[in-house]
């Protein structure tokens, strides 16, 4: 069955309006998964076309984005988290490696935070994972698929955009 942006948002929404904790964040999870198996949602959204980070749909009453973000190349971010908010990075095409790290030592005002590397997993078309409140990660893309370019999550992130820096690391909040 075919998905629609608009099908896609209000599903998401009555989900996160009858459970908004990480109950209701897994729920959406399994949500994206089922619209990244939708080849021509990824292609209506995900095409060469996207810059590298759009907004596709704000949530007026919750306040949740979903977001697509298409890289043509390599690229790998430092660890962080995204401060008071989640976010629910899906695969749609290509592969990212996602690392997941522990808080060893909180920042200050003058110096960046200390953390340790937990694991490394792959997130491949079609998967999925939810980072809570404070999960510390890192993306890293090695560059484009055999197939295609490779294409980076789309995103449900509550709250928008992020612009602050993180309290735990220190570092920019993407």
């Amino acid at each position: 069955m075919g998905h629609t942006l608009e099908q896609f948002a209000a599903k998401a929404h009555d989900i996160l309006a009858a459970d908004p904790g990480p109950g209701g964040r897994q729920k959406v999870r399994a949500l994206v998964e089922e619209v990244l198996s939708d080849e021509a949602f990824v292609a209506r959204h995900l095409g060469d076309d996207v810059p590298e980070r759009k907004i596709l749909f704000e949530d007026p009453q919750l306040g949740f984005c979903i977001l697509a973000h298409v890289y043509q190349g390599a690229r790998e971010s430092k660890p962080h988290d995204h401060g008071p908010t989640w976010a629910i990075y899906g695969q749609a095409r290509g592969e990212t490696l996602m690392n997941d790290w522990a808080l060893v030592e909180p920042a200050s005002e003058t110096k960046p935070g200390k953390v340790r590397h937990v694991r490394s997993y792959p997130l491949k078309p079609g998967m999925a994972h939810v980072y809570n409140e404070g999960d510390l990660h890192s993306p890293r893309r090695d560059g484009p698929s055999a197939s295609s370019a490779s294409r980076a999550p789309i995103w449900t992130e509550s709250s928008g955009w992020p612009t602050r820096r993180s309290e735990r690391t220190g570092g920019p909040i993407p």
